[in-house]
């Protein structure tokens, strides 16, 4: 921190309490004193860092056996030191070049293990000096929890004793993790299967000092297809073999005495999935020639059979790279895709095969079959089902119970039906069907717990002829967290559980086989989420589990209300809005106000206008969230309804600007009818998606007084091959593309602009030319903005030094040009532009 801002935070602090706004705004005094355009990091004032610096954590995760819970200690944010490590960026993965494992920066240091009877804590021993925990797996039997620990020669494999609350590593070898954990409880809770790092390897490839020649690209014609612009894909011959290098992989088998066995050759792997009984292993690998235009995950693949001892048992598929996709969101490849076990089946592979050339154009009865295969394979594959929609999701339970979804992105459809994969020639059955945006007619999640072989399956009633389903209970009045058991014969339900006013409270775990004692997440607006035990056949107090403190005491007494309005069309809209501790809108007037929202695309305006979140959740004050202007005396509007209709054959996004400029408009309308904003001070912001309607916000009407656009889109030319939900290509849709770009209405754009992007932004389309370029623009053009490009941060900034610069910035800004701004003379101009 600069000695300057040291000595002027205190005082500053004090001119300006949290909850004052003085006519001379901290944040111009402190401007004189400190240039923000010199370089260094900048600190914001001392309320919004201890937002920051508030303490985290613990996390709280529940054994599988529901007897013993685990809490992880979670530290403050990483430096800029660690974020700014090496890292390498190949086809859409990016990577630690030291620890063979995908980018991470932020890790547990410490674990100790709850007793859910006794509520009795037990601090871990043995634990590394300064741990870095990545991953943590529980054993099904819940006497183990194997994690991953981070050094600086790679990642370690640790085991914890529950028994003992005693770690220690359990194999000298270091984990491959670069596409997954790198290790996974197999056959129980006897073993592990481990992606170890090859013995013997060479030297990671290096670029020649000197080129060989020119990087090419050559098309040769075909099918129009729909590849949207993604980030970090290869770019040489030398990526491609680096590429190669870092999924190098040999599998291995460990069981909890640290006696390994390695198996098989070693692979360019990118997945490997155990059988349910152990015996088999299912491997992915990547094949060449590599794309320079698509991510791995469509890169042709090699998947095959092995056994435990290393033997190959079969090549079960090899699939070409997807390059040439039909157009639309439920687009496939043809062939078979998405291979996985049967949970319930000592060893029964499954898998779908598209129809109709896997595209969604053309109207078929079928467009997915799915399949499976028992092992020893050696009969013909068995049709389970087909499909008239795109294969979603399976949870397998038994022969006589699998679930299985299919849904239809153009019409938002979903539906479940309950298949019976032992019963051959069964017919599925319909059980549930609803809109995917109608989260009122959302029947909730089945619940699973771990069957004999120590993996997911369905959770069935003592009798077997009832399931559990969990949800969010969406509302009217807000979400209500439930527990149901919903009976598969006459499908209906049985509510055992909803959660009730003033508390957010839902199930995270069921303690007996009756479903008769339950452990709950329980929260309100003024207390932070703790766990309980809770007897569902009485009304007795819940058992407190945990006694997590508030984080940010001085920030209790906000007040919550969820508010509701209309549109110009009649479209109901709803949002959250937040008021200071000891602010009274009725005794100190209309404040100034930040409002932050993202657009949601629908096909129905009733869906567009259902209530999404809870009053009584609690007031969680996040660093990257708009409440923490809260702190500074701002009212704030968070999650307002700006949705984007577009019912029957139309298109929402045909008029996307009319619409946004009605949501916006409605919001600004109720605010000041509430008496909590003053209409001539208002802001608007955004991330990402929110960050695009900010900027179109401020190039279309005259509402808001400056606008804050964090890692946002701006030229939709530059992503033409489709954009958020958009499955258009531009020269498809070549009018709603250039109307939606307001880096093309640039000029309108009369009331300041904040532009935040991480250099090194890893989202589809959100690459940082576009906030440079909007700039340029803003500045060619006379208008007020400032461009921040954050070092070394993605798309969602992670360092310490980042975080504190982005609330510096969005202070600094709001502190100019909204809190203090003066009226217009001669009133804003329409609009309606």
């Amino acid at each position: 921190m600069p000695a300057n801002f040291r000595r002027l935070a205190p005082l500053l602090f004090l001119l300006s309490s949290p909850f004052s706004l003085p006519l001379v705004s901290d944040a111009a005094t402190l401007a004189k004193a400190v240039d923000p355009n010199d370089g260094a990091y900048k600190m914001p004032p001392p309320e919004l860092q201890a937002i920051v610096d508030a303490p985290r954590g613990p996390v709280f995760k529940l054994g599988p056996r529901r007897k013993t819970a685990l809490l992880e200690s979670i530290p403050g944010l990483p430096g800029i030191a660690e974020v700014a490590q090496p890292e390498l960026k190949l086809a859409g993965l990016r990577l630690n070049p030291r620890t063979r494992a995908a980018s991470q920066f932020e890790f547990g240091t410490g674990l100790s293990l709850l007793d859910i009877a006794t509520g009795k804590t037990r601090v871990v021993d043995g634990m590394p000096v300064r741990p870095k925990i990545a991953e943590l797996i529980w054993s099904p039997d819940e006497l183990w929890v194997a994690f991953s620990h981070w050094t600086d020669a790679g990642v370690e494999l640790w085991l914890l004793d529950v028994a003992k609350a005693h770690a220690h590593r359990l194999i000298s070898e270091k984990l491959n993790a670069v596409t997954s954990a790198g290790f996974e409880w197999t056959a129980g809770s006897d073993q592990l299967l481990v992606h170890l790092l090859p013995l013997h390897q060479k030297p990671m490839p290096t670029a020649p000092s000197l080129p060989t020649g020119p990087n090419t690209l050559e098309t040769k014609g075909g099918k129009i297809t729909q590849n949207r612009t993604y980030p970090d894909m290869l770019k040489t011959s030398t990526d491609a073999d680096v590429l190669d290098w870092e999924l190098q992989t040999q599998l291995g088998l460990v069981n909890t005495k640290g006696e390994l066995h390695r198996i098989g050759p070693v692979m360019t792997l990118t997945k490997a999935q155990p059988s349910p009984d152990g015996k088999l292993i299912l491997t992915t690998q990547i094949r060449r020639p590599y794309s320079t235009l698509l991510p791995i995950d469509r890169f042709a693949q090699l998947i095959e059979l092995w056994d435990k001892q290393g033997k190959k048992i079969k090549t079960v598929a090899e699939r070409p790279m997807r390059e040439r996709l039909p157009i639309g969101a439920d687009a496939v490849q043809t062939g078979p895709r998405e291979f996985g076990w049967r949970t319930d089946k000592p060893a029964t592979l499954y898998w779908l095969e598209a129809q109709a050339g896997g595209d969604p154009e053309m109207h078929v009865r079928v467009h997915d079959v799915m399949m499976q295969q028992a092992a020893p394979f050696d009969t013909a594959p068995q049709k389970l089902m087909e499909l008239a929609w795109r294969f979603s999701s399976v949870q397998w339970g038994n022969d006589n119970l699998a679930l299985v979804t299919e849904s239809w992105w153009k019409t938002r459809d979903t539906r479940t039906w309950r298949l019976r994969p032992g019963i051959v020639d069964s017919k599925p059955d319909v059980l549930f069907s609803r809109k995917t945006e109608d989260q009122y007619a959302n029947q909730g999640n089945p619940v699973v717990e771990l069957n004999q072989f120590g993996l997911p399956a369905l959770k069935l009633s003592l009798d077997d002829k009832a399931i559990y389903l969990a949800g969010l209970g969406a509302s009217p009045e807000g979400e209500r967290p439930f527990l149901d058991k919903y009976d598969l014969n006459t499908k209906q339900s049985t509510r055992l559980f909803r959660s009730q006013a003033p508390y957010y409270e839902q199930v995270v775990g069921i303690l007996n086989d009756k479903v008769t004692s339950v452990v709950t997440s329980r929260e309100s607006s003024e207390e932070r989420p703790n766990y309980y035990v809770r007897d569902l056949t009485n009304t007795e107090p819940a058992r407190a589990l945990t006694n997590f403190a508030n984080p940010l005491p001085q920030l209790k007494g906000i007040r919550k209300q969820q508010i509701r309005y209309a549109r110009a069309d009649g479209v109901e809209l709803n949002a959250t809005l937040y008021l200071p501790p000891g602010y009274e809108p009725k005794r100190d007037g209309p404040r100034p106000m930040l409002m932050w929202a993202y657009p949601r695309e629908y096909k129905t305006a009733d869906a567009a206008g259902q209530v999404s979140g809870s009053a009584y959740k609690y007031n969680r004050i996040a660093y990257n969230s708009p409440m923490v202007m809260l702190a500074r005396g701002y009212t704030v509007l968070d999650s307002l309804s700006m949705p984007i209709i577009g019912e029957g054959k139309k298109e929402p996004n045909d008029t996307y600007i009319e619409q946004l400029k009605m949501d916006a408009e409605a919001a600004v309308d109720e605010v000041v009818r509430l008496g909590v904003a003053d209409r001539n001070r208002i802001a608007i912001g955004g991330h990402s998606y929110g960050a695009f309607m900010t900027a179109n916000l401020l190039a279309h009407t005259r509402l808001f007084r400056a606008g804050i656009a964090r890692s946002g889109a701006y030229n939709r030319t530059l992503t033409p091959f489709g954009f958020q939900s958009e499955d258009r290509n531009y020269w498809q849709a070549e009018k709603v593309y250039q109307d939606m770009s307001p880096f093309n209405f640039a000029n309108q754009i009369k009331d300041p602009l904040l532009l935040i992007h991480g250099e090194q932004d890893n989202n589809t389309g959100t690459f940082p030319l576009q906030s440079e370029r909007m700039y340029q623009a803003l500045q060619g053009l006379g208008g007020i903005s400032r461009l921040v490009m954050l070092p070394n941060e993605s798309h969602s900034y992670r360092a310490r030094e980042s975080i504190m610069q982005m609330l510096w910035e969005q202070d600094r800004w709001l502190d100019m040009y909204v809190k203090n701004a003066k009226p217009d003379v001669g009133g804003r101009e329409d609009s309606n532009r």
